[in-house]
């Protein structure tokens, strides 16, 4: 369930019972702070390192560091070197850009019944798409200039449009995709222009939602999208340029 700041939307009837949080283990800590130099190129594509340097860095253990780097090399992120450590591997643009177009497809998906007058939204779902109504449908001096929260409130945009079509399979299949995305996909709020550009929009595939427009929303979600992907990728090229001088 894709959860928005509390002033924003309503918790429904299921999110109200209360859930113990799942312990994160060692290992998903460790995963996740590697995972997070990588992204803020900290680690640069074609970094060597060993487990014992980034065990004595993060203060753990070899055997955490050992199965992030593990889970890291079956997502693509990092190669393992025979006798000779790990190494970060170059961002993988061509995948990227096929789980890009699989995203496209399967929020198309969604809108297309959004739009559909015969198909009723369920309570929960309106209640989505209200929410999103009330955070991106807002006056210029309304709007968030924080990046790490705009980030978060665009990946949970494009969640619960998928999510409030109501089919749990495509929602689950589509929250995999955005994971794996996550780590270039921030990148696109760094400049107040494109942050000016997400909430614009937003609105306006929410309005030709709201109007049963489906062929308008999903024009306007295509182009939303593709505008992204490609900035990501000028981004990040920037970035480890960047990196790599200042080695």
């Amino acid at each position: 369930m894709i959860k928005f700041d509390a002033m924003t939307i309503q918790k429904s009837k299921s999110a109200s019972r209360k859930k113990t949080p799942a312990r994160r283990s060692m290992a998903d800590e460790v995963y996740e702070k590697i995972k997070q130099d990588i992204a803020n190129f900290r680690l640069i594509p074609g970094d060597r390192f060993t487990e014992n340097e980034l065990s004595l860095r993060l203060k753990v253990s070899r055997t955490p560091v050992r199965q992030s780097l593990y889970r890291l090399l079956q997502e693509g992120y990092v190669d393992v070197l025979f006798r000779s450590g790990w190494r970060v591997l170059p961002f993988d643009f061509e995948k990227f850009d096929q789980l890009y177009d699989l995203r496209i497809l399967l929020e198309s998906s969604a809108i297309v019944k959004l739009c559909d007058a015969s198909s009723r939204h369920t309570e929960q779902g309106q209640a989505m798409l209200d929410a999103l109504t009330a955070i991106w449908s807002v006056a210029p001096e309304e709007r968030s200039n924080d990046t790490v929260q705009v980030s978060q409130w665009d990946e949970a945009f494009h969640c619960a449009l998928v999510e409030a079509a109501g089919n749990l399979e495509i929602a689950r299949v589509h929250k995999e995709v955005t994971d794996r995305i996550r780590i270039i996909r921030r990148l696109d709020f760094t400049k107040q222009a494109r942050i000016d550009a997400t909430y614009e929009e937003h609105a306006k595939i929410l309005k030709a939602i709201q109007r049963k427009r489906s062929d308008q929303a999903n024009l306007l979600l295509r182009t939303h999208i593709e505008t992204s992907q490609a900035e990501v990728r000028k981004i990040t090229l920037h970035q480890v340029f960047i990196s790599r001088q200042m080695v």
